[in-house]
C-alpha cells in the first residue's frame, strides 16, 4: 500500500512537470519594448481586417501552440537615421542638408500589423528605407523653397517635411517622433556672401560699441585722475595753510622783541611829533597875525572894487543889452508888420497874376531890349572914350617925352631905390670910416645909381622918337603903361 501511494504520488509530479514544462513551452510574453506576431491561426484583432492570418501581443503573455503557431518579435526601440541630401533651391543653387530622423514602430496594432508586414524581417534595413524616403520628399521641398527661405525659417522646412512624410510613414507603420534640420551646407558660398553684410553690419556695431565703452573708459579715467589731481591740490593748499599758519605763528614769536622796541620808539615819535605839530601850529598863527590877515585886507579892498567895476560893466552892458533887445523888438514889429502887408500883397498879386503874366513878359522883354541898346551904347561911348584918351596920350607923348617918362620914374621910384640897394643886399657888416659923411655919401652914390637910370631911359625915349617906334615894334610907353598925358615937373628926379 505504501508503494502505491509512493507511485502515485510519482506519477502526479510528474505529470505535474510536465504540465509546468509544456506550459512554458507554449506561454509567450511580450516585452515593453516589443510587440509578439503569433501568426498559424485565424485570429480577430481590434482594429484589423477579418483574416488577416495573424495575432499581435504587446505587454502581455498568451499561450502558444508550439508546431501549429509561430511567434516573432518585432522591435518597439526608437530608431534614428542620419540624413545627408543633395538638395537644389528654387534659386537653383546646389545645398547640402544635414539633419536627423528620429523614429519607431507605431504603438496601435494598425501600425505594428503594417510594420510587421514590411519590416518584419528586415528591421535592420528600417533605417536605410526610412532615409530614401525622406530624402525624396526634401529634395522636393527644398526645391520649392529659396535659400532665405531655409535660413530665416527652418522650422517651415520642417514641418513640411514631416508633412509630406507622414503619410508613407503611417503606411510603413512608422512614426517620426522628431526630425531636426542640424546643417545647411552651401558649396557655392551663396549663404556667406548673405552673411557678409550683416557680419559688416554687426563687426562695425561691435567697433562702435567697443569705441564708445573706450571713449566712457577713457572718460571715466579722466574724470579719476581729475578728481585724484583736484585731491591733491586741495590737499597741498591745506597744506600750504597750515605751514602758511606755523611760519606766520613762528615769525611774530620772532617779531616780538622788535614790535616791543618798535612801539616804544613810534611813542617816542608820536610825542616828537605832537610838539612839531604845535610848534607849527603857533607859528602857523603868528603868519596869519602878521601877513595872512594884511594880504586879505587888501586883496579884499582889491575885489571889491574889481566887483564894483565889473557890476558898473554889467550894468551897462545890462543896459546895452536891454535897448539892442527893444531895437530888436522894434525892427521885429516892423518886420512882421511888412511881412504881413507883403502877404497881403503877394496875396493880391496872386489872386492877379494869371492876368500879368503876359503883361509882365512884354515889360521884361522890352526892359531887356532898353537895357542891351543901353548896354550897346555904353560899350560904343567906352571904346570911343578909350580911342580918344590913346591919342591923347600919343599926343602929350610926342609933345614931352621927358615928362612922361618922370612921371613913370617918379611912380616907380620905391621899386629903383630898391633895386640900387640890392647890390648891398648880401653885405653882412659894413664898416663906414668918415662916420656921418660916409653915410650921406653913400646914400648919395645909390641916388646917383638912380639918376643914371633916369639918364638911360631918356636917351631910349630919344631913339624910339628918332625911329617913331619902340625897340619892339610897338607904340612907345613904358613898362606896358601909355604915359599920361599930364606934365611931370622934372624936379622929381632930385
Amino acid at each position: 500500500m505504501p508503494m502505491i501511494v509512493g507511485v502515485v504520488a510519482g506519477v502526479v509530479v510528474l505529470a505535474i512537470l510536465v504540465l509546468i514544462g509544456l506550459f512554458k513551452m507554449m506561454w509567450r510574453v511580450a516585452e515593453p519594448n516589443e510587440a509578439l506576431v503569433i501568426s498559424g491561426s485565424k485570429h480577430r484583432t481590434e482594429g484589423l481586417e477579418e483574416g488577416m492570418g495573424f495575432r499581435i501581443v504587446t505587454g502581455r503573455g498568451t499561450l502558444v501552440l508550439p508546431g501549429v503557431q509561430a511567434v516573432r518579435k518585432l522591435s518597439l526601440d526608437l530608431n534614428e537615421t542620419e540624413l545627408h541630401v543633395d538638395c537644389v533651391t528654387h534659386q537653383g543653387i546646389p545645398l547640402k542638408v544635414r539633419g536627423v530622423v528620429i523614429f519607431k514602430v507605431g504603438d496601435d496594432f494598425v501600425s505594428i500589423a503594417n510594420a510587421s508586414r514590411r519590416f518584419l524581417d528586415q528591421q535592420k534595413l528600417m533605417a536605410e528605407r526610412v532615409h530614401n524616403v525622406f530624402a525624396g520628399h526634401l529634395r522636393s521641398i527644398v526645391g520649392g523653397l529659396t535659400v532665405e527661405d531655409m535660413i530665416r525659417d527652418r522650422e517651415k522646412l520642417t514641418a513640411q517635411t514631416r508633412a509630406a512624410c507622414g503619410t508613407e510613414m503611417e503606411k510603413l507603420g512608422l512614426i517620426v517622433d522628431s526630425l531636426q534640420i542640424h546643417e545647411i551646407e552651401d558649396p557655392t558660398g551663396y549663404i556667406q556672401n548673405l552673411a557678409a553684410p550683416h557680419a559688416a553690419a554687426v563687426q562695425r556695431d561691435a567697433r562702435i560699441a567697443q569705441a564708445e565703452a573706450n571713449r566712457l573708459a577713457t572718460e571715466a579715467e579722466q574724470q579719476s585722475y581729475a578728481r585724484m589731481a583736484e585731491a591733491t591740490r586741495d590737499s597741498e593748499i591745506l597744506q600750504a595753510g597750515y605751514q602758511a599758519e606755523r611760519d606766520k605763528a613762528a615769525a611774530k614769536s620772532r617779531q616780538a622783541g622788535p614790535l616791543a622796541d618798535a612801539a616804544a620808539r613810534q611813542e617816542v615819535v608820536v610825542q616828537e611829533t605832537r610838539v612839531a605839530e604845535l610848534e607849527a601850529h603857533r607859528r602857523e598863527q603868528q603868519l596869519q597875525a602878521d601877513v595872512r590877515k594884511p594880504a586879505d585886507a587888501q586883496a579884499y579892498e582889491k575885489r571889491t572894487l574889481a566887483e564894483a567895476e565889473r557890476d558898473a560893466r554889467i550894468s551897462a552892458a545890462q543896459a546895452k543889452a536891454k535897448e539892442t533887445e527893444l531895437a530888436a523888438a522894434a525892427e521885429a514889429t516892423r518886420v512882421k508888420t511888412a511881412a504881413g502887408a507883403e502877404a497881403e500883397a503877394t496875396k493880391a498879386r496872386g489872386a492877379a497874376s494869371a492876368a500879368a503874366t503876359r503883361n509882365t513878359g512884354e515889360a521884361e522883354a522890352a526892359a531887356a531890349q532898353a537895357r542891351g541898346l543901353a548896354e550897346a551904347e555904353a560899350t560904343k561911348a567906352k571904346g570911343l572914350a578909350e580911342a580918344e584918351a590913346i591919342k591923347a596920350r600919343a599926343a602929350a607923348l610926342a609933345e614931352n617925352q621927358e615928362a612922361v617918362v618922370a612921371q613913370q620914374l617918379a611912380e616907380n621910384w620905391p621899386e629903383i631905390v630898391r633895386a640900387g640897394a640890392s647890390a648891398f643886399g648880401s653885405v653882412d657888416n659894413m664898416v663906414l670910416l668918415n662916420g656921418a659923411d660916409g653915410m650921406t655919401d653913400m646914400f648919395t652914390k645909390a641916388l646917383t645909381m638912380g639918376g643914371a637910370g633916369l639918364g638911360l631911359a631918356r636917351q631910349l625915349l630919344a631913339s624910339m622918337n628918332q625911329n617913331g617906334q619902340t625897340p619892339n615894334g610897338t607904340s612907345p610907353s613904358l613898362n606896358g603903361v601909355t604915359p599920361p598925358s599930364q606934365k611931370v615937373p622934372m624936379d622929381r628926379e632930385g
